[in-house]
């Protein structure tokens, strides 16, 4: 068994100028929280980055303030009953921030693309709605079958992906503790993969639901999805959640990213 198991620090600096950065979990679930304050803390953080997400929240919302995102591909952005996400919604109205309008469905099929090493995926979706109108790579073709129209969704890659998971052993194998979302998609689809856990173990024997060889690092990190919540060990901190409202709609952003921080269980 290789042992991939890495600092936090050592992980952060996988992530260069200009890449595209993807994040696993869900809304307010199992997002790789600490990962990104650790890009954030580098010395010299990845500028430039695209954000790929199928949903995009409060790890994201970190990176956009702090100034490391350059465009967002994902098809909602906010903190689900808690509101807007802050610092994307002002990048965002300030025209700072390139929004690349996606939806559920060119999400799914541009990742399904890159799985299969093919240029595009075709689909019914969009057809017939103004989507196609703000995103002029996204073609339209005729199945050479039937002649119908369809959508011809580019292939979606990534440089890196970050996940966080319940419990990984030192070979990269991982059990995500329900709700995978599309994390086995974004290993697949990503040239590295950089996985933040709970635990970390000696070895994992199965059920899996990440396996090892798509895995390229691993960083215990207790706690690490916090304020989000990380199903079944914690969940949401919504008074977290408000606070970092209150800070960013107050015009502390700053202040709030050099505050005391603790994971989970040890505020």
């Amino acid at each position: 068994m290789q042992n991939k198991r890495i600092s936090m620090t050592e992980a952060a600096a996988l992530v260069q100028d200009g890449e595209t950065l993807a994040l696993g979990g869900m809304t307010l679930y199992r997002r790789p929280v600490a990962f990104a304050r650790a890009l954030i803390a580098r010395a010299t953080p990845p500028r430039e980055l695209t954000l790929l997400a199928f949903t995009a929240g409060f790890a994201a919302d970190l990176l956009v303030g702090a100034g490391l995102v350059a465009r967002t591909r994902t098809c909602y952005f906010g903190l689900e009953t808690f509101g807007l996400a802050p610092m994307f919604t002002s990048a965002a109205g300030k025209g700072e921030l390139q929004v690349i309008e996606e939806s559920e469905a060119s999400i799914a099929h541009g990742l399904r693309a890159q799985m299969a090493g093919i240029g595009f995926m075709p689909s019914r979706a969009w057809q017939g709605t103004d989507l196609l109108a703000v995103r002029p790579d996204v073609q339209t073709i005729a199945d050479p079958y039937t002649g119908e129209p369809l959508t011809a969704f580019p292939a979606i890659g990534c440089d890196v992906a970050a996940i966080h998971v319940l419990r990984a052993d030192i070979s990269g194998n991982a059990v995500l503790g329900g709700n995978p979302t599309i994390d086995l998609e974004l290993c697949v689809a990503a040239d590295r993969v950089i996985l933040t856990a709970e635990e970390v173990v000696p070895r994992l024997d199965g059920p899996l639901d990440l396996p090892g060889p798509l895995v390229t690092a691993v960083v215990e990190a207790p706690g690490g999805a916090h304020p989000t919540s990380c199903y079944p060990l914690y969940p949401i901190d919504g008074e977290e959640i408000l606070r970092y409202i209150a800070a960013c709609n107050a015009g502390a952003f700053a202040e709030y990213l050099a505050g005391d921080w603790q994971p989970a269980g040890q505020r």
